[in-house]
C-alpha cells in the first residue's frame, strides 16, 4: 500500500439478492462514518504520524452533489456516497470522497470514472486528491488499479491504491485490534448469504461479535456495531435472530439488549429518511440552479428562466 495520504475515494461493488440494494448500501455507509478514522488507521500504518485526528472529520453531503451531480441517474447510481473533510498534521485541509456502488464490478469505465472524480475535486476545490478503492465483492472480482491513455507521445496515467476485503484472512482480521477489520470480515461473511444455512451464517455473525467484545471498545461503539452486524449480515429467520439476541445478552452479561439496539436503529432510519428527503430537495434545487445558470449564459429571457425553473428573479440574478 502506498504511504501518501490526501483524499481517499472508496468503492464498494457487489450484488446481493437477499435484501434491498439501498439498505445494504446505507448500512455500509454508516459503518464507514462511524469508523472513518479506524479505516484510515487500517489502510495506512503511519496514519497517526500524518493525520491530525484531534481535529475530527466533517461530512459534507451538500458539496458532494456539486462534485457528482449525476449521482442518482440510472446509469451512474450513487446511493450512499459520502464526502468528508479532515486535516493533516502539517496543517493542510484535505477532502475525502466515499463512492459506494453495488453493481458487479465489471464496469469497463471504472478507472476512468475515478479519474474524473479525482480531477473534479482538484479543479473545483483547488486541492490535491489521492484515491483509494475498497472492493467488497467475491475473490474473483475484477480490481482495476490504473487508468492509462497514450496518444502521440501524450501519456495520461492515473494509478490509485486498492484494497479488497479478501486481501486479509479471517484469522488476521479477528486478531487485529481495529474495529474496521471486523467490518471487512462482515463484508466477507455477507457474501455467504444464500450460500450457507442461516443457522451457520448466524454463527459466523456471532464470531465477529465475540471478537468485538474481546477488544473492549466503549459501549456506544459496541452498540452501533451490533446494530450494523445484525442487519448487514442479513438473516430472515426470526427464531435464529432471537437466538442470536439471547447469545449476545449472555456474552455481555445482560448489559447489551439487541431489542434496544433495534429500536435505536429504527429511530436512526427514520431520521435518515427525513434527512434523505431534505437531501433530495437540496439536489432538486441545485439542479434547477444549474439549468437556470446554463439558460442565463445563453441569453434566455429572465421570465422564461423563472417559469422553467420556479426560481425567483433574485435567485437567477445571483447566478
Amino acid at each position: 500500500m502506498q504511504k501518501e495520504i490526501d483524499i481517499p475515494i472508496f468503492n464498494k461493488r457487489q450484488k446481493r439478492s437477499s435484501k434491498p440494494r439501498k439498505k445494504s448500501d446505507e448500512l455500509l455507509k454508516g459503518a464507514f462514518e462511524d469508523h472513518f478514522f479506524d479505516f484510515l488507521r487500517f489502510v495506512y500504518p503511519d496514519a497517526e504520524d500524518i493525520i491530525d485526528f484531534s481535529k475530527g472529520v466533517e461530512f459534507m453531503d451538500k458539496e458532494l452533489f456539486a462534485i457528482v451531480p449525476n449521482r442518482e441517474s440510472k446509469g451512474d447510481k450513487r446511493e450512499a456516497d459520502l464526502l468528508a473533510k479532515l486535516y493533516l498534521k502539517d496543517g493542510t485541509e484535505k477532502w475525502v470522497i466515499l463512492n459506494v456502488e453495488i453493481e458487479g464490478g465489471n464496469d469497463v469505465d471504472f478507472a476512468f470514472r475515478l479519474l474524473q472524480y479525482n480531477y473534479r475535486i482538484r479543479d473545483r476545490y483547488k486541492t490535491s486528491a489521492a484515491t483509494i478503492v475498497v472492493f467488497t465483492g467475491d475473490k474473483n472480482q475484477k480490481q482495476p488499479t490504473e487508468y492509462k491513455d497514450v496518444l502521440l507521445g501524450t501519456i495520461l496515467s492515473f494509478k490509485y491504491t486498492t484494497y479488497h476485503v479478501f486481501d486479509h484472512s479471517q484469522a488476521f482480521l479477528l486478531e487485529t485490534p481495529n474495529p474496521f477489520a471486523l467490518i471487512v470480515l462482515a463484508c466477507q461473511k455477507a457474501l455467504l448469504e444464500g450460500k450457507i444455512p442461516e443457522e451457520e451464517l448466524s454463527q459466523e455473525r456471532l464470531t465477529i461479535v465475540k471478537a468485538l467484545l474481546i477488544q473492549k471498545y466503549d459501549r456506544d461503539k459496541i452498540m452501533r456495531f451490533m446494530g450494523f452486524i445484525k442487519n448487514f449480515i442479513f438473516i430472515k429467520n426470526k427464531d435464529i435472530n432471537a437466538k442470536f439476541d439471547q447469545q449476545v445478552r449472555a456474552l455481555t452479561g445482560g448489559t447489551i439488549d439487541m431489542g434496544i439496539i433495534e429500536t435505536l436503529k429504527m429511530q436512526e432510519r427514520r431520521e435518515g429518511e427525513a434527512k434523505g428527503r431534505q437531501s433530495e430537495r437540496t439536489k432538486a434545487k441545485e439542479e434547477k440552479r444549474q439549468i437556470a445558470h446554463n439558460l442565463k449564459n445563453k441569453g434566455i429571457d429572465m421570465q422564461i428562466i423563472a417559469e422553467a425553473t420556479s426560481l425567483s428573479f433574485k435567485e437567477i440574478e445571483a447566478l
